[in-house]
């Protein structure tokens, strides 16, 4: 059976066929590292990471890219006092890490920073300048821009003609031939960091941002790769432009583009001016992180989703009914043949899943598989409700939620916090007994803590234990 997606270029549903037998190329637009990730941000990393999951599930082995912008406008001008611009893009670049590591986004096969990729845009700037489809600025200030007008096919992404589009607003207007032509490399600026700028064939500078997914996808994917995704606000001008660049130089650059929809909050769009914004460590804090991923994709990734009060108490109720029947059924297949079940998803979680990641309609398909499987619990037919196990097992691990391994993650936390508390408690009760010098109770304590596995040791600052071994 072949996956199909809605491919933006086409504007329609496509069946899938990667260039190469089994082998899928994607690559993603990763954070611009400027400020402390949204909701919307992990929206989107959340969209790929099942479109990669389930790519991976139908036996292709998946190359999968997402970027980091290290370098950009808005990075140089959020960089407080006493902070370098790129300290800030490193803390931020953690903070998306921290927010994928908890909703359980794959690491992808490789994470390029933009200011690793600084010779090959200038080997792709230098070929659009041969080809006649680029040109310095000639007021010497190191500008090169793109020549929209020498490539006839500039719009084709996003359906529409340059004379309908609005003017390019990364560098003034007054060194252009059009205003629609758009940055390939900046000059540098007397008020920007000396760090921020690289020797180049045109004076010393910086990138502009599209020239740099063009040669980072170039880089680790080659000149012609299967699907390029991103949020639907990075259709205009970003990726039309990376498409216009990447072509122009010769490259065959995505087959296939792929958007997700925004995310709202309580029907308007996420802003600044309106001060809505909600973080991702805000989300994250406020549910259990399975909680967090269940209701980020439980929308049609071409839709927008909107987050309103009550959002995440459906999701708990939907995802607490799934685990529920887990740890039902678990207790009763226990100890039975029926306790290794085969882990396949049915076939109307696979056909929903296969028609462009219809996650809706296979979430209806999981939860109707609980349902039966509770009324075959409910009725002692433990080899259909061990199927319906299998089956569900297999469904949350696609879809990223694996519940089981969680559990057992905060089974693991609950642990440890109460032998700490245990093992303090008792530390405090030895370190009394010594202040009392009172030596048998303070060395009886002791050798029960040894008795038990804890290595106590006594330092100039306190006293310190470790599990032995």
């Amino acid at each position: 059976m072949s996956v199909r997606l809605y491919d933006c270029l086409r504007q329609a549903v496509v069946d899938f066929v990667p260039r190469e037998p089994g082998r899928v190329g994607m690559y993603v637009c990763g954070p611009t590292v400027q400020s402390a990730p949204h909701i919307g941000h992990v929206r989107s990393a959340l969209v790929y990471d099942l479109w990669r999951r389930w790519f991976a599930h139908r036996g292709y082995e998946v190359t999968f890219i997402r970027n980091v912008t290290d370098i950009d406008d808005k990075i140089l001008a959020n960089a407080g006092p006493g902070e370098s611009w790129y300290a800030l893009a490193y803390r931020v670049e953690l903070e998306f890490a921290a927010a994928y590591r908890a909703l359980g986004i794959l690491t992808p096969t490789y994470e390029p920073r933009a200011t690793a990729s600084i010779e090959r845009m200038h080997a792709i700037i230098r070929l659009l300048i041969e080809r006649g489809h680029a040109y310095a600025a000639d007021d010497g200030l190191g500008d090169v821009y793109f020549d929209v007008r020498s490539w006839p096919a500039y719009g084709e992404l996003t359906h529409q003609s340059p004379d309908d589009m609005e003017e390019a607003g990364d560098a003034p207007a007054r060194a252009k031939r059009d205003p629609r032509d758009f940055a390939l490399w900046k000059g540098a600026k007397a008020d920007e960091p000396a760090s921020a700028h690289w020797d180049s064939p045109w004076g010393r500078g910086r990138p502009g941002w599209h020239i740099e997914c063009s040669a980072m996808a170039q880089r680790y994917l080659g000149h012609a790769f299967d699907i390029h995704g991103g949020g639907l606000d990075l259709r205009f001008p970003h990726h039309e432009n990376e498409l216009a660049q990447s072509r122009a130089a010769g490259d065959d650059f995505a087959q296939h583009w792929v958007h997700n929809g925004l995310v709202t909050v309580g029907g308007q769009k996420m802003s600044k001016s309106l001060g809505n914004s909600v973080f991702a460590a805000d989300l994250l804090g406020s549910a259990r992180p399975a909680v967090v991923r269940y209701w980020l994709g439980s929308a049609h990734y071409r839709s927008s989703i909107d987050y309103t009060e009550g959002s995440l108490t459906e999701a708990e109720a939907a995802l607490d009914r799934i685990e529920t029947f887990l740890a039902r059924v678990g207790r009763r297949v226990a100890g039975t043949r029926f306790a290794e079940p085969s882990l396949e998803v049915p076939a109307s979680f696979a056909a929903a899943m296969d028609d462009d990641l219809a996650v809706p309609q296979a979430l209806a398909t999981l939860h109707e598989t609980v349902r039966a499987g509770n009324a075959a619990l409910d009725a002692d037919d433990v080899a259909t409700a061990g199927a319906a196990r299998g089956a569900v097992l297999a469904m949350v691990r696609v879809l990223g939620l694996d519940i089981e391994a969680q559990d057992a993650d905060a089974a693991a936390g609950a642990t440890h916090r109460a032998l700490a508390s245990l093992v303090d408690r008792l530390i405090v009760e030895r370190r009394a007994a010594r202040d009392a010098r009172d030596w048998s109770t303070a060395d009886r304590i002791r050798d029960d803590l040894a008795a038990a596995g804890i290595v106590v040791e006594d330092t100039p600052t306190g006293t310190d234990w470790s599990i032995d071994g």
